[in-house]
Parts: structure tokens; C-alpha cells; sequence
């Protein structure tokens, strides 16, 4: 079964604090391209910066974007292999930092 939500779990170098920092980047990016109110419908994301994980769903074009954004800064940032990436079936349930 295909799906289009992304999982994303970092090495414990990785501070909690700058990827929450490097997350609202990249809203802020795909906002400029798709507009604050579009991303607040389509845009679905959650972010655990203290277990150094994030969920982005790609199943919209606001996701895809925010999804690609995301993977480029964080491998700019900390580098390719400070972070693993996995397609999973469903959005994880959590009332922390979602949108």
C-alpha cells in the first residue's frame, strides 16, 4: 500500500530546540509559495522535539512542498545521515506542536 505521510527520527545530536527551529522555517517557506491560510488547511505535520521526531503528510501539494523544504534544510543543517526517513501508514495521534 502507497502512502504519502513521511517519518522522519533523528541521531540524539540533533537538538530538539533547532529542529522545531528548522520545521517553522520551512512552514514559513511553503507559506510564501502557497499562501498562511492554504497551509493551515492542507498542511498536516507534527513535530515530538523531544523524542527528535517528525511526522509530515505529503498527500497534498502544501505537504510535498513542506515535505521536500524540510528534507533539504535538515540535511543542510545536520547533515545526510543525522536523520532516517520512513513512509508509514498513519498519522501519529498527539496534541503536540500539530497543524
Amino acid at each position: 500500500m502507497s502512502t504519502d505521510i513521511h517519518h522522519y527520527k533523528f541521531d540524539e545530536a540533533v537538538p530538539g530546540d533547532e529542529l522545531e527551529q528548522t520545521l517553522l522555517l520551512s512552514v514559513l517557506a511553503v507559506e510564501s509559495l502557497h499562501g498562511e491560510t492554504r497551509v493551515r488547511l492542507d498542511g498536516r505535520f507534527c513535530l515530538r522535539a523531544k523524542d527528535r521526531e517528525c511526522t509530515i503528510d505529503a498527500g497534498t501539494p502544501v505537504g510535498r512542498d513542506l515535505n521536500r523544504i524540510f528534507a533539504g534544510f535538515i540535511s543542510r543543517e545536520f547533515g545526510p545521515a543525522s536523520f532516517r526517513v520512513r513512509r508509514i501508514d498513519e498519522f501519529p495521534q498527539t496534541k503536540e506542536k500539530t497543524a
